[in-house]
C-alpha cells in the first residue's frame, strides 16, 4: 500500500467535508459543492451534487496534476426528517475518525456511536481498488446509506 497516498488521504478529509469548520471552494461544476485540500505533494478535490439524495467524486491529484485516485460515491438519505440532525451526530463525526481503525481511509471507521446514532462502514480491498458500504441507524431503523468505490488512477 502506498503510505503517502494513505496519510494524504486521511489529512485531507479531515480538512475538508468531515470538518464542518472548514468553508467549501468555488464550485467546479454546474449545482456542484466542492472542497479541496492540499499539501507540497497532492491535491484532494471532492466535489457532490445533492443533499438527502447527493452523488459525488473525490480525486487525488499528484503535485503536477495528474490523477492518481479517485472514489465515486451516491448516498441517500432514507428518512429525511434526521437528515441534517444524523450529519451532524453521525457523519461528520464519525468522518472526523478517518485513519484511527485499521480499515481503508476512504470514508470513516468501522463504527462509531453517538447520540443514539450508530454508523458502520464496511469495505473490501485496498487503496488500489476497493468498494465499501456505509449506514446510519437511529434506534435500529437504517436512516441513511452510502456505496462507494475507487482505485488508482493510472493511463
Amino acid at each position: 500500500m502506498n503510505s503517502d497516498l494513505y496519510h494524504f488521504l486521511v489529512e485531507a478529509k479531515k480538512q475538508t467535508y468531515a470538518n464542518e469548520k472548514v468553508k467549501k471552494i468555488l464550485s467546479s461544476r454546474k449545482g456542484s459543492f466542492d472542497y479541496e485540500y492540499s499539501n507540497d505533494k497532492m491535491i484532494y478535490h471532492d466535489t457532490y451534487f445533492g443533499g438527502t439524495k447527493f452523488m459525488g467524486e473525490e480525486v487525488v491529484y499528484s503535485s503536477n496534476d495528474t490523477p492518481i485516485w479517485g472514489m465515486n460515491y451516491y448516498g441517500i438519505t432514507l428518512n429525511e426528517n434526521l437528515s441534517e440532525e444524523a450529519m451532524d451526530n453521525a457523519l461528520r463525526p464519525a468522518l472526523m475518525k478517518v485513519g484511527e481503525d485499521r480499515i481503508l481511509p476512504v470514508r470513516g471507521p468501522k463504527e462509531y456511536m453517538n447520540n443514539g446514532y450508530r454508523y458502520t462502514f464496511e469495505v473490501s480491498g485496498d487503496l488500489d481498488y476497493f468498494e465499501g458500504v456505509e449506514t446510519i441507524s437511529k434506534d435500529e431503523e437504517k436512516i441513511y446509506v452510502l456505496k462507494c468505490h475507487g482505485g488508482i488512477i493510472k493511463r
